[in-house]
């Protein structure tokens, strides 16, 4: 099924899964506290810059793959904030821009994104903290979501992360995860012992967070995608 034709039912996206998809490393993108990338809106310039490494914005290589794992949902609604009644959890409003191997802005680009709660667990009977979007004109992408906590399941205790599946029009579908640095706060739990005992964290896919006020953050990740298979 082509892109184009996948639009108007959720654009079926996913056909595919990471099998061929090659990978090679890139950074997070580190947010500063009083600006971030123009092509999605930030919060207020009241933040707490938190120690992170910086990275380059794109280096050209592709953002690493990851499992799909067996949580993932067709179907999800087309929506930027993925948060439902009942939610509770540390306010995440992560954001950044896709790029191809070029480090060419990509518009148009469907994401899709599907996380667990503040209790560690996944919605698997409705949409909560599930739904995809497609980046605009410049490339850019805001979700609106929460920091999900860790839970334990088929891999062993995961530390907590948030799903992606990533593809441009007409490209291979990157599938990937994205995670939370060492001295992120929240649920009263240790990230750096949960990120250290999780055997699929990829520290090139950690999230640069910054502190916002009590329990919200903003975050930025820019994805490199390959454009043909």
């Amino acid at each position: 099924m082509r892109y184009g034709d996948e639009k108007s039912s959720r654009r079926a996206f996913i056909k595919t899964t990471s099998a061929g998809v090659t990978s090679v490393a890139i950074g997070a993108t580190a947010l500063a506290a009083s600006a971030g990338p123009a092509a999605f809106a930030t919060e207020p310039p009241t933040a707490r810059r938190l120690p992170l490494a910086v990275t380059p914005a794109c280096s050209g290589h592709e953002t690493p793959a990851s499992i799909e794992g067996p949580l993932f949902k067709p179907r999800s609604p087309e929506r930027s904030d993925v948060r439902t009644p009942g939610i509770r959890g540390v306010r995440l409003d992560l954001g950044g821009v896709v790029y191809d191997t070029a480090c060419t802005p990509l518009p148009e680009t469907l994401i899709e994104f599907w996380q667990c709660d503040q209790n560690g667990d996944y919605d698997t009977s409705g949409f909560s903290l599930r739904g995809h979007q497609y980046t605009n004109s410049r490339g850019g992408y805001l979700l609106r979501t929460i920091i999900p906590r860790d839970y334990w399941g088929r891999w062993g205790q995961r530390a907590p992360h948030i799903h992606t599946q990533v593809q441009s029009p007409g490209g291979p579908v990157l599938i990937t995860q994205l995670y939370f640095p060492d001295d992120t706060e929240a649920y009263g739990r240790d990230f750096a012992a949960l990120n250290a005992a999780d055997r699929l964290l990829n520290r090139a896919c950690t999230i640069g967070l910054t502190a916002q006020g009590d329990a919200h953050y903003s975050g930025t990740f820019d994805f490199v995608l390959k454009t043909t298979a």
